[in-house]
């Protein structure tokens, strides 16, 4: 028999306010979709959402820029509202550069302008932040979504990344709850007997990229998606998305940039 997987996508769900309780209206979308959850689900969550029942999103009239941002915002011609922002959610500045700003967030992941983006967020100057604890997040909606439903599923929260050398953007994973992030082939046989050594594949990554084929990125108004029978994920309740962050030792693109 033919594997296969299934990835439903979630449509008709409302519109997401600060304080509103995400996991009831994720189950709740579902039940008036038809879907229904089983033990060994993976419930994937849009960042934007996330943010927004967080409160995550600021208006840039709101925010005063600091010395720094307006002299960064010179030199990488963005607006310094915009600048400080970004530098208040970052650790350490990767690249500035005329219109590219790359950092890497308190967390450790490195992107373009700590994540912060205005899609799907409404008013001209207003943007969303990240979720202030991605894996706190996820734990949380895990821990809601079981209650509410009596089924065993994991939650991985998605964004949008680019990446280095390769046109286009992906979903990657951002927040993850009761999950392995990898796959790990190190050490098994290949077909013809060949012993893997580097094989360690980012399964929440390809979780998050499979989920966005329905999700979308635009008007389609599908933040959540539900991916069934996937038996290579691995369960796992330590796991964090910090387990994907690299070391500047193992940074293959160290000087490159």
């Amino acid at each position: 028999m033919a594997k296969g997987i299934s990835v439903i996508g979630l449509e008709g769900f409302p519109l997401v306010k600060a304080g509103d309780d995400l996991a009831k209206m994720i189950v709740e979308t579902a039940e008036k979709e038809g879907a229904s959850f089983s033990d060994g689900d993976v419930v994937v969550i849009a960042q934007k959402i996330v943010s927004k029942a967080e409160g995550r999103i600021i208006n840039l009239k709101d925010v005063v820029p600091s010395k720094e941002a307006e002299e960064m915002a010179r030199a990488v011609l963005k607006d310094p509202r915009l600048v400080e922002l970004i530098l208040r959610q970052s650790k350490e500045i990767v690249k500035a550069s005329p219109r590219t700003l790359i950092v890497k967030t308190r967390d450790g992941t490195v992107c373009l302008n700590a994540g912060i983006d205005k899609s799907n967020v409404a008013d001209r100057d207003t943007y969303a932040l990240l979720p202030e604890d991605p894996d706190g997040a996820a734990r949380k909606l895990r821990t809601d979504i079981m209650k509410l439903t009596g089924r065993r599923v994991s939650v991985v929260i998605c964004d949008t990344y680019s990446r280095p050398f390769r046109r286009g953007q992906v979903e990657f994973a951002i927040g993850i709850a009761g999950i392995k992030p990898f796959k790990d082939y190190r050490g098994q046989r290949d077909l013809f007997g060949y012993v893997l050594r580097v094989k360690n594949v980012a399964i929440v990554d390809e979780i998050a990229s499979a989920a966005e084929l329905v999700m979308g990125q635009g008007r389609e108004a599908i933040p959540v998606a539900i991916i069934k029978n996937l038996n290579r994920a691995e369960e796992g309740e330590s796991s964090s998305i910090r387990d994907l962050n690299i070391s500047k030792q193992e940074d293959l693109f160290k000087g490159t940039l």
